[in-house]
């Protein structure tokens, strides 16, 4: 361990993979008590999309996704509200309509490159110091964004319309956490990939879900058990010459399992 700190790569990895890591794991405890934990899929395969169009423009694919991925989360909040349709198939619609156009926009720029390739499935041991200061500096726009909406956000992911009683604007509430979801899902995609961004929402979450906490502390171990699965994800990424991305999942998954086992030791 002491040996990869020396290397500038890793060290990048690691400061823009612990912002990162809390911010997912904070906005992923409102997104799972909401049960709409899986816009993080639907919004990554949108992002799939944006990138396949910033690449066959050649552009920065992190300018197009950002406005793309959030018209698209306002696009599956508006279905859900307006259209008559649940919260999955919602997600499903614009998901797979994602898909669909990524996968033609790269039929027509000559195939799946190298670089697509590389958002699909993560490289954060490549990531530049340009994105570890975007990511930190959005990263740290949105966790004060959250707490500045905390109370509201809290009273929409437990019971909405208690809210609107209560007097809250939940349609502002919800269109602002799919807002600041549609950012995360654009910056997590550099560090585990648009193939794995909802595992890296949702685990955390739901590993200090599972401890029966105060909902301040379950946020706490969440943001705790998110910045040990990329802090342990990485070294195991160098020790064992795995994937990045892939290792910090199944270590997000591993944690997952101690707390559903204690959960089952302390009876809660």
């Amino acid at each position: 361990m002491l040996e990869a700190l020396h290397y500038a790569f890793i060290q990048k990895a690691l400061l823009a993979g612990v912002f990162i890591s809390v911010l997912c794991s904070v906005l992923g405890v409102f997104l799972v008590l909401k049960k709409f934990s899986l816009i993080g899929d639907g919004l990554s395969h949108v992002t799939f999309f944006s990138i396949a169009l910033g690449l066959f423009f050649k552009t920065s694919p992190l300018y197009v996704s950002v406005p793309v991925v959030a018209v698209s989360s306002l696009g599956i909040l508006k279905l859900t509200e307006k259209g008559n349709v649940f919260g999955d198939t919602a997600i499903g619609i614009v998901s797979s309509l994602g898909i669909a156009g990524g996968v033609i926009i790269a039929s027509l720029s000559g195939g799946f490159n190298v670089d697509l390739m590389s958002y699909l499935f993560g490289s954060i041991l490549t990531i530049q110091w340009g994105e570890v200061a975007l990511s930190i500096a959005l990263s740290a726009l949105v966790i004060g964004l959250v707490g500045f909406y905390y109370h509201d956000l809290v009273a929409a992911a437990f019971d909405e319309e208690s809210a609107k009683v209560m007097g809250i604007n939940t349609g502002r509430v919800n269109k602002v956490l799919v807002l600041l979801t549609s950012l995360t899902v654009v910056l997590s995609m550099r560090i585990v990939g648009i193939m794995l961004v909802s595992s890296f929402l949702i685990i955390p979450a739901a590993s200090a879900l599972q401890l029966g906490l105060s909902f301040r502390t379950t946020i706490l171990v969440s943001a705790v058990f998110g910045l040990v699965s990329v802090v342990s994800g990485i070294f195991l990424s160098y020790a064992a010459d795995l994937p990045a991305g892939a290792a910090i999942v199944m270590v997000s998954f591993i944690l997952f399992c101690a707390a559903f086992g204690l959960r089952k030791v302390l009876g809660r």
